[in-house]
């Protein structure tokens, strides 16, 4: 994975909450596709069908919600921007949850630019090993 070592702190925060949403979304979504192939060889496509679960809004705002009292006040603010983005959500999804889920995948796109690979590793392990055991 492309980690940005060192980055600039106050060039991440220029960056919008919808775009952190948009680098965390797909970072997430390949630390899911990591965990998931290394659980265990399956079929492709069943890889595929939980990967599309774990990354759904509804878990992700139940996975913003589990992991929100250890997070630091930066990282709680970076959540909070991301909540309350300008965004529209699809029109299958409940509004809240997707909002909630933006928030996260702020936090994870933030961590990611950081360079804090340690701290997203950390809490999507945390995430991951709540929604399995």
């Amino acid at each position: 994975m492309l980690m940005h070592e060192n980055s600039d702190i106050n060039h991440i925060n220029q960056y919008s909450a919808v775009i952190l949403a948009y680098i965390g979304d797909a970072v997430f979504e390949l630390i899911v596709r990591e965990h998931m192939v290394a659980s265990g060889l399956r079929k492709i496509k069943d890889i595929h069908h939980e990967t599309v679960d774990r990354v759904q809004a509804k878990n992700q705002a139940r996975a913003i919600r589990s992991i929100y009292e250890e997070l630091s006040p930066e990282e709680k603010d970076i959540a909070r921007r991301g909540r309350n983005a300008k965004s529209s959500p699809p029109k299958h999804a409940d509004v809240i949850e997707y909002r909630m889920s933006t928030g996260f995948e702020a936090l994870i796109g933030y961590l990611y630019l950081k360079g804090d690979k340690e701290r997203l590793l950390y809490l999507s392990r945390k995430v991951l090993q709540g929604e399995t055991g």
